[in-house]
């Protein structure tokens, strides 16, 4: 798996699913990272772990993230995974790569000891990648912070240990695990993570624009981007960011071009999901794709009360015909 030039999709918990992954490569994501998976939940065989870890057809490359601090268990999981033989996923297709959560910051993960709390302690991280290194009959690469708060930024050195224990591509959130998803990520981190090994380094955080994608590119010296909020309502960005790399003009989508992606991801939902599950959860993604356009806030309210696509489609044509 080659880590250099790619702009990829962020694991995002609630949001980087089938269908945004389906769309995000269809508007020119290189690459993709799957919804975290617990690999405690995969040791009591559930059900719901598989679904977020399988590996449909054309949703390629991708990599399925784990999550836990028990190098037995993730050991186990990326096993299972890397060979497609967890018995609850639908399909037998193992990801291209392993990719170990030692970022993630939500309360809930941090304390069991999960996520960014892993980056308190460097001995119990060792073994965990090299556990799953060892395990996987595919890549490895570990998402991680700059630290768990501004006096331990210690960002350098776990880079270098997951490099020493097996690691094929690091990706660095340029944020401490104390500031959440504020302020302005600290992009000096991602140049200091580079500085400090020879294997691929991945940016993360704050690229909102083609203009940001660049400029990370050119202070850091990142092999590769990774966006995650701002692709939300925005799979456009990342056509947009190869457009301007290559140097030439972006047309930014219409409303309706957005509306209509829109209600495709919707579609898409309902395949994978069934409406039940998926009217719900396409609400938050459909509020996210109106963000910015006029007269969108009882348009926003409307669907957060619909309950069959038959609805959202007609709020949505009939807000078009308003426009």
């Amino acid at each position: 798996m080659d880590f250099k030039n790619k702009i990829i999709l962020a694991p995002m918990a609630g949001v980087s699913d089938y269908a945004f992954r389906k769309i995000a490569r269809e508007h020119g994501a290189d690459f993709c990272v799957s919804e975290m998976v617990s690999a405690k939940a995969m040791e009591f065989n559930d059900k719901k772990t598989g679904t977020l870890a399988e590996v449909k057809a054309g949703d390629s490359p991708i990599a399925v993230q784990i999550f836990g601090h028990e190098p037995k268990s993730m050991a186990n999981a990326a096993y299972q995974l890397s060979r497609g033989i967890y018995e609850h996923t639908k399909t037998d297709t193992p990801p291209d790569v392993i990719d170990i959560n030692m970022g993630c910051p939500v309360k809930k993960i941090v304390s069991s000891g999960d996520g960014s709390s892993l980056m308190r302690d460097m001995k119990l991280s060792s073994e965990i990648i090299k556990a799953v290194a060892d395990a996987s009959s595919v890549p490895v690469t570990v998402k991680f912070r700059a630290g768990w708060d501004k006096d331990s930024i210690n960002c350098q050195e776990f880079a270098k240990m997951a490099e020493d224990s097996g690691a094929s591509a690091v990706t660095i959130h340029a944020r401490t695990r104390a500031q959440m998803y504020e302020p302005w990520a600290n992009w000096e981190y991602i140049k200091n993570v580079k500085q400090a090994v020879k294997i691929p380094v991945i940016g993360n955080g704050d690229i909102y624009t083609a203009e940001d994608a660049l400029r990370m590119y050119e202070e850091t010296g990142c092999d590769s981007v990774m966006i995650g909020r701002g692709a939300l309502g925005n799979p456009f960005i990342f056509e947009e960011i190869k457009t301007k790399i290559s140097g030439k003009s972006y047309t930014p989508p219409t409303v309706f071009q957005k509306i209509d992606t829109a209600l495709y991801q919707a579609r898409l939902m309902i395949e994978d999901k069934g409406e039940k599950i998926a009217i719900p959860e396409s609400r938050k993604h459909i509020s996210w794709y109106l963000k910015g356009m006029i007269g969108n806030a009882p348009v926003r309210v409307a669907i957060n009360h619909a309950e069959s696509y038959e609805e959202i489609e007609k709020i949505l044509k009939d807000y078009i015909k308003a426009l």
